[in-house]
């Protein structure tokens, strides 16, 4: 159970580092229609998000590394994981699909996220 968990949760530490990364050198720019006026507040918390993101992957990263000292925290490690994929699920609801990428990435985040707390749980 251990390997599994340290297994998932370094697949969660690859995710935010590749999506931290990309996000930090895209902006906000890169995803909004290119006659847009330069967005500065947005292009900053997009940025500022991002870096979150990628800080992230080594909390993940740590975690992943040392799952047998981590105790409890692999339960809130799961959530964050879960509640990243209940943001796209809200997000779907309000403003409607992104795409059949996004939609597959957020059944992913949801049961990856669902499959660390369980394997936690019955590891106990």
């Amino acid at each position: 159970m251990l390997i599994a968990n340290s297994i998932l949760l370094g697949i969660v530490a690859l995710i935010c580092f590749l999506g931290g990364i990309n996000i930090m050198l895209k902006g906000a720019m890169y995803f909004l229609p290119k006659d847009t006026p330069p967005q500065l507040v947005l292009d900053n918390l997009v940025r500022f998000l991002s870096g979150i993101y990628l800080g992230s992957g080594f909390l993940f990263a740590y975690a992943s590394f040392n799952v047998e000292n981590t105790g409890n925290l692999v339960y809130f490690l799961g959530l964050i994981v879960v509640f990243s994929g209940l943001g796209r699920l809200y997000s779907r609801v309000q403003a409607g699909t992104a795409g059949r990428y996004f939609d597959f990435i957020m059944a992913v985040e949801i049961a990856l996220g669902s499959a660390i707390i369980s394997i936690k749980w019955l590891s106990v």
